[in-house]
């Protein structure tokens, strides 16, 4: 999966561990180049070498603002991306995204972020549907299912898994805390890895 010459963000056995390499037998051609192989039974193995990067592209992408908006409206990734936003100062709208919240400045919610972070492009469409509109980038975690269409920066992963998710947000968290000075000495539990 990684190059011994790579250095990863956190040890490799982090990311195995909580399952962020864990694909679906559904594969789009949108997410092949992420994939490392397909074991026998046909779920996709996602490369841990290209998570690690792109984990690390997003955290300096969002370093430079506390603008950021993070919407998840799958369950198993509410908790970390709430703590997510509490820690790097961002605003989260977990659950629903109502319609309007990013083009409409009548709407009490309405919100402008610089940057927006979506769990699932599948759950989160229409926040992506919304920030394309108003010209927003995009940060997108997706599985091997996931279309990319209108996404600045992939990071494949396991969006599915709790454990993978809560990994994710906690590496995000601390890069960009760290980029921006700030400490940070929060675990990965702090996020809902459990």
């Amino acid at each position: 999966m990684v190059k011994p010459q790579e250095k990863l963000l956190i040890p490799r056995e982090k990311y195995l561990s909580a399952g962020v390499h864990i694909g679906m037998t559904v594969k789009t051609n949108d997410m092949k180049r992420f994939i490392y192989k397909i074991r026998p039974n046909g779920l996709a193995v996602l490369n841990i070498g290209e998570v690690d990067k792109r984990v690390g592209y997003a955290a300096n992408m969002m370093s430079g603002t506390s603008n950021i908006l993070v919407v998840s409206k799958k369950d198993n990734s509410q908790e970390p991306a709430k703590k997510f936003a509490e820690v790097v100062g961002a605003k989260c709208i977990a659950g629903r995204f109502m319609p309007g919240s990013l083009t409409n400045p009548t709407y009490k919610h309405f919100f402008e972020p610089d940057i927006l972070v979506v769990t699932d492009p599948l759950a989160d469409k229409q926040s992506i549907k919304e920030a394309v509109q108003m010209r927003i980038p995009i940060i997108g975690f997706c599985d091997t299912f996931n279309e990319t269409s209108f996404l600045d920066l992939v990071i494949p992963c396991n969006n599915k898994g709790k454990k993978s998710m809560a990994l994710l947000f906690w590496l995000l968290a601390k890069l960009v805390l760290k980029a921006r000075g700030e400490k940070f000495d929060m675990k990965p539990e702090d996020f809902g890895y459990e």
